[in-house]
């Protein structure tokens, strides 16, 4: 909650910082800079103390000098900031670039990245987020906070014996990490939880929903003490309109649900083609010019439209709003040609001609974002994907609904509305079909369903249009699944090639356990150590030749009857420190992994004990195994590897990738084709 304070409070500053600077002290951003100023309300945006770049150096704000000399130092923050971004996560710490959501599944299934939850991580993914936010690309803060939650999560089990030493009880507290990141980035605790329960998580028992409750609520409730907005709300983009909406208007929701899932396949399928080739060709090589390049075309086609000009979350709350009588915005720039003021329920009106620049703005400002973002997300800075696809849609969504609303004013005899949309009502809220539109864009691209709508109301605080996100969010996942299988977190983890099994698919073929496990036919026997006549040269032989990350360890080479399981990481280190601290142990010292070690004769080097670092319940299947079982077992256990035996003796084992390679093979794909860096 701490650190998502401190990153939405920098990050509205230094996206002010690319306008001007606050002469009362330059700590404050351009809102709070005016709130002690005596100016009226509608010269609110320009009180003396903010003085734009132009009036600082030039002494005067308007004409063309003035326009080119903003947009010149606008530009060059943009740069100055993502470079530093670039810069940071290239030298420091590579992994804290991207969301960071797709690797997190994968660790959550039971897989190790070293080193992708470490401090490092987390001290230069927090400032290169703000920094990334405030260059003005189009990337939101939302899924590196899930990162930045779940980097706390790890170093703070680091502190107790209980969770250093469980990776179980390590990977429920990941779980109820990402729920509380979830729960800062929107103000959404509840939201949080089942994000973590849909999208994230792999195992959940029930003792970790509570607890995730409780750490999203503990999150929520220090960022709101923070109050980083000044608002007393957790999100800047809370709408406060209570309109009922009619049945017809289900019409326009399902349309924005297609357009919301027709634009999630197409980000994917553009976006994950333009990250393979960043991978397979040079363009990899550079992630700093790539970085460059893209902010430098983002920001000059930024400036000069005000709605790209802003900050996206800005954009966003400004697009769900509802227009008030007080409102001086563009959108809101309807001719008002009643004379009742009954409080804030205004009817609807015909569009004046602010309300038309702001159309064809909008439009404009749409069109870069599909397209901008596709080359945005990926690179080498933090980079989230919430924010991007929301505003997509909240655009999309606010042009259907003034277009829905001048329909309305304009032929209110039509048939269509004629029930219930009289002269002088205000029947169609523009903002509604931005929220509508918002929550189809993002279910499209990540195919979250429960706890998008949950994150959605709470975000917005609009309880009663439950039914419109339904709609809209189904809508958007069948049409997106209809033309690709996987959301955007499942593509990219199939993209980096990590061994992560889709907990959410069915495995229905009919082969065995020996059909998947290793060594095969041909294959050398597999690579053993037995537990009382191998000398220690023997065994680092072994752990020289080979490059496995462990060995199951048999009573002799004949019987082959399995007696446990040791990691090679153990293995070297134990080695070390006998030779190192104990007397006596040379290379022809032999290792015994037993309970009781056989008497010595007196002339034979003394002997190393191994049995503390034998597991001596590694999970065994028998070959005949059904694999649907095989599958069903990694998946709700999380596995690295499983044995394979017969009658007790060992046979071979069955690793993660062999299983995925498995399904591969059996989807009629290249098993070569999944790559594991």
């Amino acid at each position: 909650g701490s650190l998502a304070g401190l990153i939405d409070i920098s990050a509205h500053w230094m996206t002010d910082l690319k306008e001007g600077v606050c002469l009362a002290g330059f700590w404050f951003n351009h809102e709070h800079c005016c709130w002690k100023s005596d100016t009226t309300f509608t010269d609110r945006d320009k009180c003396p103390e903010w003085k734009s770049w132009s009036q600082l150096i030039l002494g005067y704000g308007e004409g063309a000098f003035a326009y080119i000399l903003n947009y010149f130092m606008y530009v060059i923050w943009a740069l100055l900031f993502s470079l530093l971004a670039v810069l940071l996560v290239k030298g420091f710490a590579p992994y804290a670039c991207g969301s960071g959501i797709p690797e997190i599944k994968t660790i959550l299934s039971g897989f190790i990245i070293r080193g992708y939850l470490g401090k490092w991580t987390l001290i230069i993914k927090t400032i290169t987020l703000v920094l990334a936010v405030s260059s003005g690309l189009s990337l939101g803060k939302e899924g590196p906070l899930v990162h930045v939650a779940c980097c706390c999560g790890n170093i703070l089990c680091h502190l107790f014996t209980k969770y250093r030493k469980n990776e179980a009880k390590r990977r429920e507290v990941l779980s109820a990490a990402a729920a509380a990141g979830v729960s800062v980035a929107f103000g959404a605790p509840i939201g949080g939880v089942l994000f973590s329960l849909e999208e994230v998580s792999y195992y959940f028992p029930l003792k970790t929903l509570w607890r995730s409750f409780f750490a999203a609520l503990v999150a929520a409730f220090t960022l709101r003490s923070i109050n980083p907005f000044g608002n007393s709300r957790l999100v800047l983009f809370y709408v406060e309109f209570h309109m009922p909406w009619h049945l017809l208007e289900l019409v326009p929701f399902i349309l924005l649900g297609i357009f919301g899932g027709l634009w999630g396949a197409f980000f994917i399928r553009s976006n994950i083609a333009w990250c393979r080739r960043r991978k397979t060709t040079k363009l990899g090589k550079y992630p700093v010019l790539e970085v460059f390049v893209v902010t430098a075309i983002t920001a000059v086609l930024a400036f000069p439209n005000e709605y790209t000009r802003m900050s996206t979350s800005e954009l966003i709350s400004e697009l769900f709003n509802d227009c008030g009588i007080l409102d001086s915005s563009k959108l809101c720039e309807y001719v008002n040609d009643f004379n009742s003021t009954k409080g804030d329920d205004l009817p609807d009106r015909a569009a004046g001609p602010g309300v038309y620049t702001a159309m064809w703005q909008l439009a404009l400002a749409l069109i870069m974002k599909v397209f901008i973002t596709i080359f945005t997300f990926g690179m080498k800075v933090p980079s989230g994907l919430f924010i991007p696809s929301m505003a997509v849609g909240a655009i999309a969504g606010r042009l259907l609904g003034v277009a829905m609303e001048q329909l309305a004013y304009y032929h209110h005899d039509w048939a269509i509305f004629s029930g219930w949309c009289s002269q002088g009502a205000d029947c169609i809220t523009p903002g509604l079909y931005a929220m509508v539109g918002a929550a189809a864009c993002l279910g499209g691209v990540t195919r979250m369903t429960v706890s998008l709508v949950v994150i959605m109301f709470e975000l917005t605080g609009g309880l009663e249009y439950i039914v419109p996100l339904m709609a809209a969010a189904m809508t958007s996942k069948w049409v997106a699944d209809a033309i690709g299988r996987e959301g955007i977190y499942d593509a990219h983890i199939r993209l980096n090639g990590y061994p992560f099994l889709e907990a959410k698919e069915e495995f229905s073929h009919k082969t065995l356990a020996m059909d998947v496990m290793r060594p095969r036919r041909n294959d050398p026997p597999l690579t053993v150590i037995t537990q009382d006549s191998m000398t220690v040269e023997d065994v680092e032989t072994i752990i020289n030749e080979t490059t496995y990350s462990g060995y199951p360890v048999v009573v002799s080479r004949e019987s082959q009857r399995l007696v446990g399981f040791v990691l090679r990481r153990d293995l070297i280190i134990s080695i070390e420190n006998a030779r190192k601290k104990q007397d006596g142990i040379v290379s022809t010292s032999v290792i015994y992994f037993t309970d009781h070690s056989p008497p010595l004769p007196p002339s034979s080097p003394s002997m190393l004990k191994l049995r503390s670092i034998l597991d001596l319940s590694p999970f065994t299947v028998t070959d005949q195994t059904p694999m649907e079982i095989v599958v069903d077992i990694f998946r709700k256990l999380g596995l690295r590897q499983c044995l394979v035996t017969h009658n007790g003796k060992l046979l071979g084992i069955i690793t993660k990738k062999d299983v995925l390679k498995h399904i591969a093979q059996l989807a009629n794909q290249d098993p070569d084709s999944i790559l594991f860096n």
